[in-house]
């Protein structure tokens, strides 16, 4: 990749890899090994994780170095960034469910606590997560960015750089609904939930490391925006720039529109 610039900003550190595969594999080295780091010195650790197709390389290749790991991963307590609203924890679409099917049903953890995106009272469960992640400082998060930038479903009409909650429910915005059908996850926007239940910026702002991992042609001008544009709210992934220590891992492809030499 030498064609691209080399004046990338400082933050976040940022890493171009020719397919999705070494992507995947270069951050799951990275969470690896700061999983480990953190919990030989606190006992253990505690890591929110993505759930969405831009993540499959990444748990591919972290699922092999958690096996070969046991006695770290079971001081692990893993939370999620969000799931739509309505959907039960069997639903095909439901993030809990992907999470369970790539990667919690590999690896053992201390424990998994998951938003429970179906309850009756919805803001009732935005406070029960609420006081879960405050419970303890958060050391990792590995993540994406959506299309139109967004982090997690705080996508540009809702994102608040000084949110005073961590969960909040959110409407989102046509541009998110519509990467779903995208993603293939589901057959028309129409099919897509129109409100989730998200962790808000300031939960990823607080944590230790964001492990940020992106892929596809259709993220470039998320990638760009992200590293070029102006902090702030209308990319809401901006946030990498602030945060001292971010990683963000792209392919070639997202990589595409980054300027040239």
């Amino acid at each position: 990749m030498s064609d691209i610039v080399t004046t990338l900003p400082s933050r976040p550190v940022t890493a171009i890899f020719p397919d999705r595969r070494a992507m995947g594999e270069a951050a799951a080295r990275l969470v690896q090994d700061e999983i480990a780091r953190v919990v030989a010195a606190k006992g253990s650790a505690r890591i929110i994780m993505a759930c969405a197709p831009s993540q499959n390389d990444y748990y591919a290749a972290l699922i092999p170095l958690a096996r070969a790991t046991p006695e770290v991963w079971k001081k692990v307590h893993v939370f999620h960034m969000d799931d739509y609203v309505g959907l039960t924890a069997d639903h095909e679409q439901s993030f809990r469910n992907y999470l369970k099917k790539h990667f919690l049903d590999h690896v053992e953890v201390a424990s998994f606590s998951p938003l429970q995106a179906e309850a009756a009272d919805i803001a009732a469960e935005a406070r029960r997560y609420d006081a879960a992640l405050a419970a303890a400082p958060i050391d990792i998060i590995s993540m994406g960015i959506g299309e139109n930038g967004h982090i997690a479903f705080n996508d540009p009409p809702v994102a608040d750089f000084n949110d005073p909650v961590r969960v909040k429910v959110v409407e989102l915005d046509p541009v998110c609904r519509q990467q779903q059908v995208n993603d293939g996850c589901f057959p028309t926007v129409a099919d897509v939930p129109k409100h989730a239940l998200s962790l808000t910026l300031p939960v990823f702002a607080h944590a230790g490391l964001l492990a940020c991992i992106v892929p596809t042609v259709r993220k470039a001008q998320a990638v760009r925006d992200t590293l070029f544009a102006p902090v702030g709210t209308a990319c809401p992934a901006t946030l990498l720039r602030q945060h001292p220590r971010a990683h963000l891992f792209i392919d070639a492809d997202a990589a595409s529109l980054l300027p040239k030499r």
